[in-house]
């Protein structure tokens, strides 16, 4: 199962030995409300998240406060699929993009 509270150990481990200051994750496979923003908290870093029960949902964890965080592509505002975010972190933007493979074209998830 690839979900964030199905690897959070992976993840959290992985951060507290890796110098990286900012990760982009994507396929977190949480709701908002269940995102398991409280160890990445207890670590000392900062996250927005962007979630869905059951599919896609994004998220960006940084050592850094996360500034001006931007949910859902520009353009259309009826989109549900929680795969594109953006902000600002120490003076830099950045963005994390769920894009799967496998749906057809044209299609609502396209």
């Amino acid at each position: 199962m690839n979900s964030i509270k199905a690897r959070l150990d992976i993840v959290t481990d992985w951060l507290a030995t890796d110098p990286c200051d900012v990760l982009l994750i994507q396929e977190t496979k949480s709701q908002d409300v269940n995102f398991p923003i409280d160890a990445f908290q207890a670590m000392g870093w900062h996250v927005a998240f962007h979630g869905q029960k059951s599919y896609n949902g994004v998220a960006i964890a940084s050592r850094f406060p996360i500034e001006d965080v931007v949910m859902g592509l520009e353009g259309d505002s009826e989109d549900e699929q929680a795969r594109y975010m953006e902000a600002t972190i120490n003076g830099f933007r950045v963005a994390t993009i769920y894009l799967p493979n496998g749906n057809p074209a044209p299609g609502p998830k396209i």
